[in-house]
């Protein structure tokens, strides 16, 4: 596999490369990561099953919107392919590291200009993606409330349910979210989709995003997900709310913003993530 992947390096950099050092990194469950290097040269890899290339190339197409903004750090793509029983995805690597409460605020600066660029006047995207490994559903509608009850909580609890989790009653579900939801009109944002530490970095100061789950939404969702797991610093939300101040009221939706990403973790991680769902699901109507 890895001369495969060091003859498809070495013809999309167009210098011969082999991988002489090859270094697994624990990062993140949804794929085994490497960083492999030739002494002089390093890249960065991802390798699943066969059947997860379209992972990788919706992964590509996420990065590719990304990086068409100009404001973020973002990994180049270097190649992606299958061989063998395996798919690749080769990316530029990135030494990264933590940042200061300066590089967190203009991270959120940054963030809020990403969201003002309005290129969609529906909800969704041009193809379904993944979040993590789990199926994003990105059918283009006009009424968010819609969208977010449908594609988003209902999908998930039909994904649980088909898994043997049945948390709550699907159709009331939605008809609940819905209903919160409804009369908020929001912009089309341009959304990261998965916006927690694990997928944020700095590079010579510089904010990195990585690993998206991109559609266009609710600008909210992404600022609830920075939240969820490990709340980003102080400076980052100042830093957002000095170029896009959030609403008063985004407080009220947050949780039902961080309920997809928990009923997605339920169903990747089961045990304590089912618990608070069935927890959340139950707080809709109260």
């Amino acid at each position: 596999m890895w001369h495969f992947i060091s003859e498809q390096i070495s013809q999309n950099i167009q210098q011969e490369f082999i991988c002489d050092d090859v270094r697994e990194i624990p990062e993140g469950d949804s794929h085994q990561t490497f960083r492999v290097s030739d002494g002089k040269r390093r890249f960065f890899v991802k390798v699943n099953e066969k059947i997860r290339h379209t992972n990788f190339q919706a992964e590509i197409e996420g990065l590719k919107h990304l990086n068409d903004t100009e404001l973020f750090k973002i990994s180049k793509v270097i190649t992606d392919g299958v061989v063998s029983d395996h798919s690749f995805l080769v990316l530029e690597y990135i030494h990264m590291q933590p940042g200061n409460s300066e590089n967190w605020q203009v991270f959120g600066q940054l963030l809020a200009k990403m969201h003002q660029q309005n290129k969609q006047n529906m909800y969704g995207w041009q193809e379904d993606n993944f979040i993590g490994k789990t199926s994003q559903n990105n059918k283009w509608q006009k009424n968010w409330s819609q969208f977010f009850a449908e594609q988003r909580i209902g999908f998930l609890l039909q994904l649980l349910a088909d898994n043997g989790h049945k948390l709550a009653d699907i159709d009331k579900a939605v008809e609940s979210v819905h209903t919160l939801l409804v009369g908020h009109n929001p912009q089309a944002s341009m959304l990261h989709g998965d916006l927690w530490q694990g997928n944020t970095g700095f590079y010579k100061d510089q904010a990195v995003i990585f690993d998206p789950a991109f559609y266009f939404g609710d600008r909210e969702t992404d600022i609830a997900m920075s939240e969820l797991f490990g709340r980003f610093p102080n400076e980052f939300y100042q830093g957002y709310n000095e170029i896009w101040p959030l609403e008063s009221n985004y407080q009220y939706r947050k949780p039902i913003y961080q309920l997809y990403h928990t009923l997605n973790h339920a169903l990747l991680f089961e045990g304590y993530y089912l618990d608070s769902a069935k927890s959340i699901l139950k707080n809709l109507d109260s």
